[in-house]
């Protein structure tokens, strides 16, 4: 788990805060209008979302109330120029779990967030943190990877690539959706990247784990 959504129209704070998470392992994707957060906070697998509350086009108060109206418990951390109480006690009490106000320092951001994802761990069943397939298993609270009970070091990347096809066993994902899971939506398309670290996955955790489908993409071996 480490894929975090950016909802923010400032570009240049989205380019700082995408090279920084990126650099603590983090995968991020950026919207920069309230519904483009909606959605993607509604169709995607995310961990955790950034929110700004002044976007262009939907209220950040608005999209929270419709994320928390439909059901979605993602972790929210609103990181806003709003700093009156009224506002902060809005989005608090209306489901977001932290409020930081600008202008912030990123140490602190990290830390909040990294206390967001220690209480997804810890909320997660200890049985659920242990991923398995064939002779693999992957330890997700300890973000670690096993080939026949040895450990196997994998990159952040690696692992969330990994942690991917052993949740959906037989799942077939195109090169593009597995490019935007793991790397973002801004990533170069045209890039093997995907093929690349496939490749590695394959000399480290087996050459039979996955398994490439013609014109398609790739899945699990069930």
């Amino acid at each position: 788990m480490n894929r975090i959504l950016i909802a923010e129209d400032e570009a240049n704070i989205v380019s700082f805060l995408e090279k920084a998470l990126r650099k603590h392992g983090f995968t991020t994707t950026s919207a920069s209008k309230g519904q483009d957060a909606l959605e993607l906070a509604l169709s995607s697998n995310f961990d955790l979302l950034i929110l700004d509350l002044g976007l262009p086009d939907k209220d950040g108060l608005e999209v929270l109330a419709e994320l928390r109206g439909q059901g979605q418990t993602l972790p929210i951390i609103i990181l806003t120029a709003r700093d009156d109480i009224n506002d902060k006690v809005c989005g608090l009490e209306g489901g977001a779990n932290d409020y930081i106000t600008k202008p912030f320092r990123f140490e602190e951001l990290l830390a909040r967030v990294r206390v967001q994802f220690r209480h997804l761990q810890e909320s997660v069943p200890q049985k659920e943190n242990i991923l398995r397939a064939s002779n693999v298993s992957l330890d997700l609270r300890a973000r670690q990877a096993k080939v026949e009970g040895e450990l196997v070091e994998l990159s952040a990347k690696e692992f969330f690539l990994a942690e991917i096809f052993l949740r959906h066993p037989g799942k077939v994902f195109s090169r593009e959706e597995l490019l935007d899971r793991v790397w973002g939506y801004d990533y170069d398309p045209s890039s093997n990247v995907v093929d690349v670290y496939v490749g590695h996955l394959r000399k480290k955790l087996g050459n039979d784990l996955i398994e490439t489908v013609r014109g398609m993409g790739y899945k699990l071996q069930v």
